[in-house]
């Protein structure tokens, strides 16, 4: 079997396409991967502007296993001015944007354990998961693609910032997904997670 690291690294989806690298600070456990909050991030090698990343239908997602109320970044790009975040419970805040300028959807947030998903699906649609439920919505126009690495575990704005304590136990990038879909994904997820006894 891999250790813990290699297997984090590997892209579930399609493995040897954008695998992560670590910074130093990440550990490992069979429950997932987290940082110290200092100097641990995970790179995820792609920059949605140069990797094939829809503008107006996109997702990022995170399922953490901690509940802290620091500020935290748990999934980040900025270039440019345009930025797609995933800020999970900063001061009971949870704050999402995606392709667009910093203008965040959040909802008010008690617990930052779970699936989270900011998910844009239109020009001036996005809207934010948490497990199963539609959290928020907004209408913040899209502008460009970032063209910085995703981060997990930290903002990538040229150099990475707000690094995250929140255990993650999955993450993923993709296109954005209709409400039967994001609905269906935690079913999946949350399925993963427990038939590796992670499940929150």
């Amino acid at each position: 079997f891999p250790s813990h690291d290699k297997g984090h690294a590997v892209n579930l989806k399609t493995p040897g396409t954008f695998n992560l690298t670590f910074a130093s600070g990440v550990t490992h456990s069979a429950n997932g991967m987290v940082g110290n909050g200092t100097t641990g991030y995970a790179n995820t090698n792609f920059a949605p502007s140069l990797n094939g990343a829809t503008l107006n239908s996109h997702h990022v997602s995170y399922y953490s296993r901690t509940n802290t109320n620091g500020t935290e970044v748990e999934f980040g790009s900025q270039s440019s001015g345009n930025v797609t975040i995933l800020e999970i419970r900063t001061s009971g805040t949870t704050y999402a944007a995606v392709n667009s300028l910093q203008t965040f959807t959040t909802f008010s947030d008690s617990d930052s354990r779970g699936l989270y998903i900011a998910n844009r699906t239109g020009a001036s649609s996005l809207n934010v998961w948490r497990n199963s439920i539609k959290a928020a919505t907004g209408t913040t126009s899209s502008s460009s693609l970032p063209g910085a690495n995703y981060y997990i575990m930290a903002w990538n704005n040229g150099t990475p910032q707000y690094y995250s304590t929140k255990q993650c136990a999955f993450a993923s990038i993709g296109d954005g997904l209709s409400d039967t879909e994001a609905a269906n994904f935690y079913t999946a997820v949350n399925n993963f997670q427990v038939a590796l006894s992670r499940n929150i």
